[in-house]
């Protein structure tokens, strides 16, 4: 899933900042023959990070960048000068946006989907990064996946890394890399509509994968209060009626060991929809060192990094 909101050249460090956590991953050799060579979290006080779309995000920069330097130096990766950074979900917002054709010169492209994304955002594009990529395509008719988030917000996370000497050569979404690990392990075997959730400690993000296309996307913070059950319910709801699915052909949960209620998230699922939700394990994609454990509390702070890796790796 190509998708950014910044990027230049391929990285081979990756950072998450999460809103209780910083990770530190790093992966040698290519897509089919990667390793997880190293991995570090640390985590942080519950008022540390605070994902917002605008205002402040991270408020003590120097205490997030410790435990970010605390996670370099465990990992071994206290050297490094450039890396991936995966930044919340909620910074950002995302709009699917289908197209029955659209021009071939790209930034004809550009301002049309500035234009579209103009209305529904909160505050003015001049303050934004904008960024768009292709999730389906039908023919002559393209759906692109829009990505728009404010600089300053950006920034707060972008200072982090600086801080600990590092430049955050590439700014991306958490959920689209979950996605990307998943893509990278194999998780569109078999072509069939898969629904992933990504639970964070502000939100929940729900999508739904048609193979290795992109047909919904959904986010939904805990200020909303509406519970997993609910929103698993209208996004299967979604699917059936907009999409023509029938089953879900997997159910690909990651965070819930950090979100909390990983046996709840589970059973709410299952009795839902039939089905069992399954771990995003980046095993599939890239082995993991002997000193590194796989527990769930590591798949799931691993997916985001290592998904944003190997994305690279596939692409370059």
């Amino acid at each position: 899933m190509r998708s950014s909101i910044l990027a230049p050249a391929p990285p081979t460090v990756a950072i998450e900042i999460a809103a209780r956590r910083v990770t530190v991953a790093a992966v040698s050799g290519s897509t089919g023959r990667a390793a997880v060579t190293a991995f570090a979290t640390e985590p942080l006080p519950a008022e540390a990070v605070t994902p917002a779309l605008t205002g402040t995000n991270i408020a003590d920069v120097a205490g997030v960048a410790a435990a970010l330097r605390r996670a370099l130096d465990r990992a071994g990766l206290r050297s490094a000068h450039k890396a991936a950074l995966v930044v919340p979900d909620t910074v950002a917002r995302v709009s699917l946006l289908p197209f029955q054709q659209l021009p071939a010169n790209a930034s004809e492209v550009d301002q049309i989907v500035r234009w579209q994304v103009k209305k529904a955002t909160p505050f003015p594009l001049e303050e934004a990064q904008v960024s768009h990529f292709e999730v389906h395509a039908d023919g002559t008719a393209r759906t692109l996946a829009a990505v728009v988030a404010r600089r300053d917000v950006l920034a707060q996370y972008e200072a982090v890394a600086s801080a600990v000497g590092i430049h955050a050569g590439l700014v991306d979404l958490a959920s689209f890399n979950v996605m990307n690990a998943l893509l990278s392990s194999g998780g569109d075997a078999g072509l069939g509509d898969a629904l992933v959730l990504c639970l964070a400690a502000e939100a929940t993000t729900l999508a739904i994968l048609r193979g290795r296309d992109l047909m919904f996307y959904r986010h939904r913070g805990v200020v909303d209060e509406e519970p997993l059950s609910a929103l698993v319910h209208q996004t299967t709801m979604y699917h059936e009626d907009r999409l023509g699915g029938e089953r879900f052909s997997h159910v690909w949960l990651c965070g819930a060991s950090f979100a909390g209620g990983a046996a709840d998230a589970r059973r709410e699922i299952a009795d839902r929809l039939g089905l069992s939700a399954e771990t995003v394990d980046v095993r599939s994609a890239a082995a993991m060192r002997d000193r590194i454990d796989a527990t769930p509390g590591t798949l799931d702070a691993l997916a985001a990094p290592i998904g944003v890796l190997l994305r690279d790796r596939r692409a370059a």
